[in-house]
């Protein structure tokens, strides 16, 4: 019986024939139909910087701005389906016509995936036009903020943003693939940034470059005295262990940024475990428990951001074991905080750069904070700064298994 059943499979084997000629084209429509909602969101993302830019298209643009209110509830009916006509329909349809004639010049089939695509927008924004329905409108739905921006994905917090934080930014409607190419994905524009470690090499090089981007800093620092006065730059003195006199100012802080250290080197007596850990880990961890404590309102999640310097030591040698052991507690507990999502949070793994922690980097501070604002622009969550090619490899597999075993291992508290 085996024998026969095993001989009938033979047979139908050999008869089997695959028609490669039909794979290829299947693949080619599907290679095709991926480039052509690719193309489609470049265009229509494309076409929405355009109007914040020309004049003429930014008066018709301006009644889409003109319709909601803070919440995202409609202003007016009539003022609504006036911004899906202006806006939306005037979008959507040259989105059609442009895909529909690229597919027409290049006769690939797969392009008119891209066609079928942008007539699902022309269909809804009509919906809303002459129905008045917002529940299509799924970026801008009325009511608080209940996540944070969404990284690969336009969410209503994400957008948000384009409307009341700022206009010249996050321009994308479903992936931030644009944004991320403008650097657009992120403005520090008009944002109160507070920074501590603002009297070392890479707080001073930040300072300036936040300044640069028209943010707002507010310096923190232990040592206010080697800090010079500069416009655009409050200067906060505070002390190690005293965290918590900080929470007043924090409350209107936009982006903490958490960059202060300490490197013992080879040192590894008790008074060095303490102070490397103390510094290093439980106060950053402190300011950032009283930073999340403020993100509080509708709001507040689309604009509060905390970015922790980790440092390269969460996955490489540093030539100091206190450094790495505390900086590696410090990276641990950031990914396990993540997970509740309260803001974003955002990590800085940065190579050696001279500064009076490592007299002997090779890097500059400039460059490093050159890099990361540039980096940070694009929505990077977890920006890396190094000269070593590894360091681009091991993170993200140790940051992602991290993550993955923490998500299952582990729950939020009762009632948070």
């Amino acid at each position: 019986m085996i024998k026969i059943f095993a001989q009938s499979l033979i047979q139908i084997g050999a008869n089997l024939q695959i028609n490669w000629v039909l794979v290829n084209a299947c693949l080619q429509f599907i290679a095709w139909g991926l480039f052509s909602l690719l193309i489609a969101e470049i265009l229509r993302d494309a076409y929405h910087a355009l109007c914040h830019q020309v004049n003429w298209l930014g008066k018709l643009h301006n009644k889409h701005h003109m319709a909601y209110r803070r919440d995202l509830s409609v202003v007016s009916l009539k003022i609504y389906q006036e911004s899906q006509l202006y806006h939306d329909i005037l979008e959507s349809s040259l989105l059609v016509v442009a895909c529909a004639l690229i597919a027409l010049i290049v006769r690939q089939p797969g392009l008119w995936l891209g066609v079928a695509y942008s007539c699902t927008f022309l269909y809804g924004a009509c919906v809303r036009y002459f129905q008045g329905k917002i529940d299509t409108d799924y970026n801008h739905l009325p009511g608080p903020l209940e996540t944070i921006p969404s990284t690969w994905l336009v969410n209503r917090s994400y957008h948000w943003r384009h409307h009341f934080d700022d206009v010249n930014a996050y321009y994308s409607g479903v992936f931030p693939l644009v944004d991320k190419i403008l650097g657009t994905a992120l403005s520090v524009k008009g944002k109160t940034v507070a920074l501590t470690g603002a009297s070392g090499a890479l707080g001073q090089a930040l300072t300036t470059e936040l300044v640069k981007c028209n943010a707002k800093v507010v310096a923190l620092t232990t040592n206010p005295e080697k800090l010079a006065e500069q416009t655009g730059v409050k200067v906060i003195p505070w002390q190690l262990g005293n965290e918590a006199e900080l929470k007043e100012s924090l409350e209107k802080i936009d982006i903490l940024i958490i960059n202060h250290g300490v490197n013992v080197y080879t040192d590894r007596t008790p008074d060095a475990i303490n102070s490397s850990y103390e510094v290093n880990t439980f106060s950053a961890l402190r300011l950032i428990d009283i930073f999340l404590a403020t993100v509080t309102g509708p709001q507040a999640k689309a604009t509060k951001e905390i970015w922790v310097n980790t440092s390269e030591a969460e996955v490489s040698p540093a030539l100091s074991p206190l450094y790495e052991l505390s900086k590696r507690a410090l990276g641990d507990i950031v990914t396990l905080k993540r997970l509740d999502g309260n803001c974003i949070i955002r990590k800085l793994i940065l190579g050696p750069f001279k500064s009076q922690l490592n007299p002997y980097g090779v890097m500059s501070a400039q460059q490093v904070a050159r890099v990361v604002l540039f980096l940070a622009k694009r929505d990077l969550r977890d920006i890396i700064v190094t000269i070593n090619p590894l360091t681009y490899v091991l993170f993200p597999l140790k940051e992602t298994s991290t993550w993955l075993y923490y998500r299952v291992f582990s729950r939020r508290g009762k009632g948070e």
